[in-house]
């Protein structure tokens, strides 16, 4: 039988793998980007400057093959806000809750942090500002994980730029391939980050019939962690699969070590769906934060990005001081099967390997 694996993706891409890994590290991203996958490095928490270093660095490293960055477009930021002005926004009677939280377990807080509250889903301006760096390196793909990307594409397809949409709905896919996105990521509600509703299982086909014969391929995302979730997706039609709690425990990643402990220790039930984080609807791995913003005595979630700005202390207080008992992360429902600490090119291969291994078994029954 012909390669399985070897999909129009790959071929769009000229990669080996169709296996897309979502990182924040940058060594993650060109470890796998050297043993034949596809990453894309999300920058939304960086300034202009950081994003270009980011840029230059994996440029040098990864000899002239593709790369993506991510950033995040959301179009219900304020226009434009100084720190200070959003963080006098925030109601006292949250400000009191978080303040109950941190004394009531112990919260640090977090060391000389000058960028703490900054990132692009802060206001439109610092996003725009994040992608006019992409636009002046000419990164090889743009990849928008919150916020239609519509309103760029006429000018990345002048520079020679793919575009890639995220997507938790059908009809958020039919009007990013009507707009002419390049690539469409269907989302399901397994996945790790900012994430809808619809479960992968029903989403991805679901995508892939709007997709057809336009000749834009899907990628599923949303719980894809081994080989079997690498072929079950191309079996529903999907170009290639988008993981990203796959690498957070991988040697390369740059995440401390307790939390890589407590990702590996976690398992389904601990990646909880929840706006407690960001305001948004965002699954991650269950901590204190989250317990008391379920209780009946919390008050209303804030809006975006308000509610960003009111959990970055815990979060960053958590990390400065390692500890673990209080820690989150953003996690998928298929951390389950992050078991220990493998280097990137180990686990794409040990993922392509069992994907093949499926799709043997299945080539021996037909014999």
């Amino acid at each position: 039988m012909s390669d399985p694996l070897h999909t129009q993706l790959c071929e769009k891409l000229g990669i080996e793998y169709p296996v897309v890994a979502f990182t924040h590290c940058k060594d993650v991203a060109v470890a796998v980007i050297n043993s034949g996958g596809f990453a894309v490095l999300g920058e939304a928490m960086h300034t202009p400057d950081h994003i270009a270093e980011d840029i230059k660095w994996i440029r040098d490293r990864v000899g002239g093959k593709p790369f993506g960055i991510d950033l995040v477009l959301p179009a219900a930021a304020p226009e434009e806000k100084t720190v200070e002005e959003l963080m006098a926004m925030i109601p006292q009677q949250q400000r009191d809750f978080e303040q109950a939280i941190k004394k009531k377990y112990d919260v640090p807080e977090p060391k000389d942090a000058p960028d703490l509250h900054t990132w692009g889903g802060l206001d439109q301006k610092r996003a725009l500002d994040q992608l006019e760096v992409i636009f002046d390196e000419k990164v090889p793909v743009f990849a928008s994980g919150l916020g239609s990307p519509a309103f760029i594409l006429d000018r990345a397809h002048q520079l020679g730029m793919q575009v890639w949409g995220l997507v938790g709905k059908p009809r958020q896919a039919k009007k990013q391939i009507a707009a002419g996105t390049d690539v469409i990521i269907a989302q399901g509600y397994d996945a790790a980050g900012h994430t809808g509703t619809i479960g992968t299982f029903s989403i991805v086909p679901q995508v892939v019939d709007a997709a057809r014969g336009t000749g834009v391929p899907v990628i599923a995302a949303g719980g894809i962690t081994t080989g079997r979730h690498l072929a079950a997706a191309l079996a529903l039609g999907a170009d290639g699969v988008w993981t990203g709690s796959l690498w957070l425990a991988s040697r390369e990643s740059d995440l401390n070590q307790p939390l890589k402990e407590r990702l590996i220790e976690a398992g389904t039930e601990d990646a909880v769906f929840s706006n407690c984080i960001s305001g948004y609807t965002m699954r991650t791995t269950r901590s204190p934060w989250h317990d008391e913003w379920a209780s009946a005595d919390a008050p209303p979630v804030l809006k975006p990005p308000l509610q960003m700005m009111l959990s970055s202390d815990y979060i960053q207080g958590s990390l400065d001081y390692q500890r673990k008992d209080l820690m989150t992360e953003a996690a998928g429902q298929g951390i389950h099967y992050i078991t220990e600490m493998k280097p990137a090119r180990q686990i794409l291969s040990d993922l392509v390997e069992e994907a093949l291994d499926v799709f043997d078994a299945f080539a021996d029954d037909d014999e």
